[in-house]
């Protein structure tokens, strides 16, 4: 049906629009980097969207690093306890407090790190879901980056699925 004699009642029909890929592309006309306002308008706001989605990549990699030294951290402490009253100070060690304790508000603090993660693994797998294979080989190589400079104590194989 063709709708252009209609009026569309001062809307402005020139406003950028997202293609929405269920297939694999190269094209970048339209293209929107998961929310409506992260929209590509020529090379050079594609080029500093794929520096960004590569720094978003190798930024995961930072998080899951810092997660796995604290988690180290949080072991060797917890081998260090008593299981009485703690008697040294450290920022997440308060005087007064049990191995129990320390053990819980660790536990906490390793949750909300897994959430992190977790939320930022899925950004990432819509970012891959955009189908278009700029973005998507901006992600591998935000994942190389990442675990070039930050996976130095890590296996190369993952455990999750997504995450």
């Amino acid at each position: 049906m063709d709708h252009s004699h209609m009026d569309h009642g001062g809307m402005d029909m020139s406003a950028h629009r997202c293609n929405m890929n269920m297939l694999f592309t190269w094209n970048t006309e339209n293209l929107c980097i998961v929310f409506r306002w992260w929209h590509i308008s020529g090379t050079v706001s594609l080029i500093f969207s794929l520096l960004a989605v590569v720094a978003l990549g190798a930024a995961y990699e930072a998080l899951r690093s810092a997660t796995r030294r604290y988690e180290t951290f949080v072991d060797k402490r917890a081998e260090e306890l008593p299981n009485g009253t703690v008697t040294e100070r450290t920022p997440f060690l308060w005087s007064g407090r049990n191995q129990v304790e320390v053990s819980k508000r660790a536990h906490v603090i390793k949750a909300l790190l897994y959430a992190a993660q977790t939320f930022y693994a899925f950004m990432l797998m819509l970012l891959f879901m955009t189908y278009n294979g700029w973005v998507m080989i901006a992600v591998t190589v935000g994942a190389f980056v990442g675990y070039l400079v930050f996976g130095n104590s890590t296996s190369a194989t993952k455990d999750g699925a997504c995450h």
